[in-house]
């Protein structure tokens, strides 16, 4: 975050931007050498940029731990399981019909995320459990592909709109502070949620039967942390457009990192994402400056080979 903050296509010294971020504290008076204009776009533009990326990027790589959780499927991941396509199109018909309507945006994202994974896994289910690991996420990028399907041809009725849907979905974190404190609701309780329940996964992750023996309501724990990546999912997608592979890159680092308990593995996964997307962002906005990269474009860079490797080491433990 603090490279976020330094970096960027204005021309402005580290040092005279350190010194205004601690004006900003409380009760603290420093003179950063800023001029007015700077000072309003270091404020105005790119902290709250920082921010939204941090918590967008955490909400991510929380509900795609949360959701490989669940589904005990180490390719489990919101933009594979069609959480993200669900919410894009929710969020796109929400745009086109009520354009005033800002805040209606992340609901109706929701109701489309969930929509999504559900979708995504009772197809997974019908094919049994022959496919492997892999079923589940075949059945997510059928539904996605789907979804998305519909999604472009609804924008087809809103030429006017299209622009601002594009841009959308290819992922931006910056719309300021608006985008911010509209998002900041959704991800303290979808966070608290899945951090409540990281020992709840673990022991999950040991088979339903043992979870029952030892206590523990497994159908309510699955729905419970399936409601919360989803909110995750949504409030993410409602603000920033469908940013792909975060919720599985940062994750599998985690447990390469510091193991697969998810008492460590969440909040870890909370922290990673949220390093991750500020990182990704500050590529986006830097490399081809003054013009910037869409924010999605520097994830799926990553996040593509990463998600290859990934399913080799899957395919290879299966057999």
């Amino acid at each position: 975050m603090v490279a976020g903050l330094l970096g960027g296509a204005a021309d402005m010294s580290p040092w005279q931007v350190v010194l205004q971020a601690v004006d900003w504290l409380p009760f603290v008076h420093v003179d950063s050498g800023l001029t007015p204009v700077e000072q309003g776009l270091l404020y105005e533009l790119r902290l709250p940029r920082v921010l939204v990326a941090a918590v967008v990027g955490g909400l991510l790589a929380l509900a795609g731990a949360g959701y490989q959780g669940v589904f005990r499927n180490p390719l489990a991941d919101p933009y594979l399981l069609g959480a993200a396509a669900g919410a894009g199109l929710a969020a796109t018909l929400a745009i086109v019909a009520l354009p005033a309507l800002t805040g209606g945006v992340p609901v109706a994202a929701f109701t489309g995320a969930v929509c999504g994974v559900l979708l995504a896994y009772t197809l997974g289910n019908t094919a049994g459990r022959s496919g492997g690991t892999a079923t589940l996420v075949l059945a997510g990028v059928a539904v996605t592909s789907f979804l998305t399907a519909i999604q472009t041809f609804v924008q087809q009725f809103k030429v006017e709109e299209l622009q601002r849907i594009y841009s959308w979905i290819l992922g931006d974190v910056g719309g300021g502070w608006e985008q911010f404190w509209l998002v900041l609701p959704y991800a303290v309780v979808a966070a608290v949620l899945l951090l409540l329940h990281g020992r709840m996964l673990d022991v999950l992750s040991v088979g339903d039967e043992e979870a029952v023996s030892l206590g523990v309501a497994a159908a309510r724990v699955r729905l419970i942390v399936l409601l919360a990546a989803s909110l995750a999912t949504a409030a993410a997608v409602a603000v920033s457009g469908l940013i792909g592979f975060v919720g599985i890159v940062v994750p599998h680092v985690v447990r390469r990192l510091a193991g697969g308990s998810y008492r460590i593995v969440l909040p870890l996964s909370l922290l990673g994402g949220a390093a991750f997307l500020v990182l990704a962002d500050l590529v986006a906005r830097t490399v081809l400056a003054p013009a910037e990269l869409p924010i999605g474009v520097v994830t799926m860079f990553v996040g593509a080979p990463f998600f290859v490797g990934v399913l080799r080491m899957t395919r290879r433990a299966e057999t």
